[in-house]
Parts: structure tokens; sequence; C-alpha cells
């Protein structure tokens, strides 16, 4: 079985869709996991906007807008006036529904609900036009497959029994789910936020035991760099599962961050692809690499720089633990932590609860809060075998404001902190310093 994976672009007309349902043909058994067709979840976005801003006027518009789009797509997939009027019919049927939600009272539940209905009803659509075309798919409803707990975290376990429930132990054929929607532990409809699509398929992927995992983009896989930014970047044809893992939480967009552990888990490779170029080679993430040097540089805004100081910590123990505990009581994961004899510096990339950590952590020690910085990581085999690359690394970025550097904690990367409005130069400049030369080459194991 193969788990195969299609995100929005990849299914944003009818051209694409086809395309796709050769894809997914060719591959024999497969579980497809699907977005929604490009620009839908942000038009459901605008809709919502709308809805809770109590202008009835613009979600309506925004919805008729929204139908013409998905009758004008069908109208394009299917050949024969009968088969074209019944999907026609179910999408009319769909819009109903919205239209009839839209008349009632807004609450974030009506907005989860809202949402999901972008993959719902795209999915539909590709499987009727897939068993039109004699592609036998069968459909599945994630919302009777994927299930968060009181953490907010899915489970495999949860999600094979459910799989099993519904095609069996050994399940052969195909069959197709949509990407970000969920349950949540109370039963409510939720999502698994943006890009959550790739989660879901490395999920079913570990659930089914599956040969392998596809994701298919319009990238032709990760690159060494950040390609809206850097010129000559070049791509990288395999990772190992720790790079992708950091890459993937640390800034690259072409990965979900959660979405690496279910597949490493499991050493199931995940399979990085480009729908518009399907012969391109792509990324391979897998355990077994070979030793590469430096691999890749990734950046993420938006992180807030956090620092106490305080003597207590001379000699002290259990104060490191006082301070992980106030960001644990307030939900706020940490990204990078630096540590002295008397000081802690810490970044956070979610400052909603800011204010009550501050006040907490002010019971501890003087603090002090940077906002507006930007982390960049530096990903590859930093530490093996080879001294000089940590040396080149920093050598790169001196003459930069370097607030903080994490290094060490993993042979995998160094993780710099500087202020947002130097990340696009320090970008330009780790490239020109460490891929010098490797402008138009691929990088694979040795």
């Amino acid at each position: 079985m193969i788990v195969m994976k299609f995100g929005g672009t990849s299914l944003g007309n009818a051209e694409r869709i086809k395309e796709v349902s050769g894809l997914i043909e060719k591959t024999g058994d497969n579980f497809v996991v699907c977005s929604a067709m490009s620009g839908v979840t942000n038009t459901l976005v605008a809709i919502a906007g709308s809805w809770r801003d109590k202008d009835s006027e613009k979600a309506f518009a925004l919805v008729d807008d929204l139908e013409k789009k998905f009758h004008a797509t069908c109208y394009e997939l299917f050949d024969d006036a009968e088969s074209s009027a019944l999907t026609s019919q179910c999408i009319f049927d769909h819009f109903s529904v919205i239209k009839n939600r839209l008349n009632g009272e807004y609450d974030l539940n009506e907005e989860n609900w809202l949402l999901a209905q972008g993959e719902i009803i795209t999915s539909r659509l590709m499987v009727d036009y897939m068993n039109w075309s004699n592609i036998s798919i069968t459909w599945l409803n994630a919302l009777e497959l994927v299930r968060t707990g009181a953490d907010g975290e899915p489970s495999v376990g949860d999600i094979k029994q459910r799989l099993r429930d519904r095609i069996g132990d050994n399940p052969c054929g195909r069959f197709l789910t949509q990407g970000y929607i969920c349950l949540d532990n109370h039963g409510n409809i939720a999502n698994l936020r943006r890009g959550g699509s790739d989660y879901t398929a490395t999920l079913a992927g570990a659930a089914l035991g599956a040969e392998r995992i596809e994701i298919w983009t319009d990238i032709d896989g990760v690159r060494n760099n950040d390609p809206r930014i850097v010129d000559n970047t070049f791509p990288i044809r395999e990772l190992s599962f720790d790079e992708a893992a950091e890459l993937a939480y640390f800034g690259a967009k072409i990965l979900h961050p959660a979405c690496v552990w279910p597949a490493s888990s499991n050493n199931i490779p995940i399979h990085l692809r480009n729908t518009m170029e399907p012969n391109a080679p792509g990324t391979i993430i897998r355990s077994d690499i070979g030793k590469k040097g430096i691999t890749a540089v990734a950046a993420k805004e938006g992180i807030t720089m956090i620092q106490i100081r305080s003597d207590r910590m001379l000699n002290a123990y259990g104060f490191l633990s006082s301070i992980f505990g106030i960001f644990e009581k307030y939900r706020t994961p940490i990204d990078v932590i630096t540590t002295s004899e008397v000081s802690v510096s810490v970044t956070i990339d979610n400052a909603g609860k800011l204010d009550k950590i501050i006040t907490e952590l002010g019971g501890l020690g003087d603090v002090t809060v940077h906002s507006g910085q930007a982390i960049v990581c530096v990903v590859g085999d930093i530490l093996e075998q080879h001294k000089d690359r940590a040396v080149k690394i920093l050598d790169s970025v001196r003459h930069f404001n370097v607030r903080m550097i994490s290094f060490g904690g993993s042979k995998n990367n160094i993780t710099i902190v500087v202020p947002e409005d130097e990340r696009e130069e320090v970008l330009r400049s780790l490239n020109s310093f460490l891929f010098a030369g490797n402008q138009s080459k691929t990088v694979a194991h040795d």
C-alpha cells in the first residue's frame, strides 16, 4: 500500500485533477489524502470572517463565487451531461447546506464545520470523476478516521483501529480521504492546522504500515535554502528523518512540522514529488543515508526571545525546572535555549500568553524580552569528522547582530537567533559561505 498526498495546487483545476487521477491509477493499491482545491480554504476563511462580523452580504457573495468555481470544474471534468449533472447536483446540495448554516449564529464550532467543507467537496468531486473514468476508488470520511486526544494530537493506534473497522486488516484497492480535518476529543469538527494534510498522510502511512508515503506538491523537493530570497539554490535529493524534522520545524515550508515522526517511528520513507513534473526525482526522506556535510538552511520568523537573569541560579538545582514549568503551565513550547551561570535565554514562536509568562518569570529573576526575532537553522552533519564546519558557519554570520547561538544539542544543526530585518541577508550570507560552487548541483548521499 502506497500513501499519496496531494496539496491544493496539485488539485487547482480540472486539468490538474485529471493528471492526479492518472498518477493515482498508475500506482496500484494506494491510500490518497487530498487537500481542498487551491484557494478554496482561503475563501472559506474569508467567509467565516464575514459571518463572524455579521456581514452576510459579503459572506453569501463569496459563497456564490466558490460554488461557481466548483460547478465550472465539474463541467470541465465530465464529458457526458448525465454524469456532470449528477455531480453538479451533489455540489449544489453541499452549498445549500452551507448557505442554510450561514443564516444561523456564528460560533467557533460552526466555523470549523465550514472550513471542513472545502476538502469534503473537493474529495467528493475527485472520487466521482475517478469512478466515472473507470479508476475504481472508495471515498472515506476523515472525520471518522482522525480524532485528537486531550493533548490536541492524533494517535496512530487510534487511526489504525478506525481504518481496520472500515477497510479491514489487509486492505487492497484505492481509497481517498481528506487532509487536515479531524474531530477533537469532544467530538467537534476541528483541524490539524495549515499543512495538516502532510500530517494526516504520514499518520495514515504509519497506521497502514505503508511501503512509502508520497507527498505531491508543486515544488521539486526540498531545496538547500529559501528560493524566494536566495539565488542559486539547488534541490536536495536525500534527507535523513532528523534533518527533515529540523528543517520542517525551523521554517522549511514544504513539510508540516509534525509530519516526520509517524514515518520515522515506523521507518517508512517519505518521497516529496512534483505534480507538475512527475518524472523529476524529488527528495527522499529516510533513515539510511550516508554522510554528506552541510545540507540546508531554513529560517522561521515571528520569534520572541526571553532572557531570565538571576544570581540565585549559581550552584542551584531546580531553577531550570521552575522556568520550564511556567512555559508548560501556559502550554507554550520553547524552540531554542541557551544557559550560562546566571542566565537563561529561550525563544518561543507563540506569544499569546507572553504577558502571563513574563509576570511569573519575574518572580525568578530579571526578565528581558526581545520580539521581532528570527531563527536561522543550519542542518547537516555539522560535527561529524569535520570540526571546521561549525567555525565556517559562525564566520559567515560574524557581521550580523546574533542574539543567541545553540550548538551541541544535536549533531544535525546549529541554530542562530537574529533580528527579523537581518534574516534575509543572513540566509544569503550562509548560502555564499556554505554552498559556493554547489550551484546547479544536487545533494545526495556519498
